[in-house]
């Protein structure tokens, strides 16, 4: 089975469900002109002023995030491979009035859709890597889009989060699937999604890919970035290992015993070198 496809019809499908969710709260951004999303609020001051960067969001999905950095006054597009998600965006753009372009294509095609060489900050946000089988050729792909002098913005789930089985009813944390790249996907069929919802999806199988975070920051080295920060988490935006964790007032969610354990998540930045 060919991953992209079989993950487009995932998104495609899921897409609807996940606007018309509580989690989303795509009626809070049409009521509130000033709400950002979660992930954006909680790497508000590690973004910085963002105000008038040429900014492109990739695998922007339903674009909460892409019009939370539109409020902070980029000058930002949206790319996402999945046309149910990118008409979801555009609705919650026109609902909101937002001047936003979306661009439906896959993650490595970004160069050659969009304009290579201009942006001013490449941002991903938390659950995108995981979909895409070779981080070198991601890091290419960032590298290509930015400026000399431009930077990569990424908050995402951390590769020892990813590799835990959080379907234990013990509370143990248990390492069971892989925290380095392979070449085969890891293979997922699951009725669900990560929202509550009342939709019985047909779309039931997806690709999954790991990548360790030694291998992500070696990637980014070797596509002429420098790495400016790294820092990681002990918490992430959803409850990513039921019963076992607490939610705390902003949100995000960590092990309810012993947090100290395990890193959730990572938010990292990178500088294309000059030449």
């Amino acid at each position: 089975m060919d991953s992209v496809q079989v993950n487009k019809a995932h998104w495609d499908e899921r897409a609807p469900a996940h606007a018309a969710s509580s989690g989303y709260n795509i009626q809070g951004f049409v009521d509130d002109p000033e709400l950002l999303s979660e992930v954006v609020r909680f790497d508000r001051q590690r973004l910085g002023d963002v105000r008038g960067l040429r900014a492109v969001h990739l695998q922007c999905h339903i674009g909460t995030d892409t019009l939370s950095l539109h409020r902070l006054g980029a000058d930002v597009t949206g790319l996402d491979f999945s046309s149910a998600s990118l008409a979801e965006a555009r609705d919650l753009a026109r609902r909101t009035g937002a001047d936003i372009t979306y661009v439906e294509a896959e993650v490595y095609s970004a160069p050659d859709v969009l304009e290579a060489g201009v942006f001013d900050l490449v941002y991903t946000g938390v659950g995108a890597l995981c979909w895409l089988p070779d981080i070198r050729r991601w890091a290419a792909t960032v590298a290509a889009l930015l400026r000399p002098g431009g930077r990569l913005f990424i908050r995402e789930g951390h590769p020892t989060m990813w590799a835990v089985d959080e379907t234990r009813k013990d509370g143990l944390v248990a390492l069971e699937f892989p925290y380095f790249e392979r070449p085969e996907p890891l293979v997922w069929d699951e009725n669900g999604t990560y929202v509550d919802t009342d939709v019985q999806f047909t779309h039931t199988v997806s690709h999954s890919f790991s990548h360790g975070l030694g291998e992500i920051v070696t990637a980014l080295l070797g596509a002429g970035l420098e790495l400016t920060m790294l820092e990681e988490h002990d918490s992430c935006p959803w409850d990513f290992y039921p019963g076992a964790t607490v939610k705390d007032e902003h949100g995000e969610h960590r092990l309810a015993e012993r947090p100290e354990r395990l890193p959730l998540t990572y938010t990292l930045q990178a500088r294309k070198r000059t030449a």
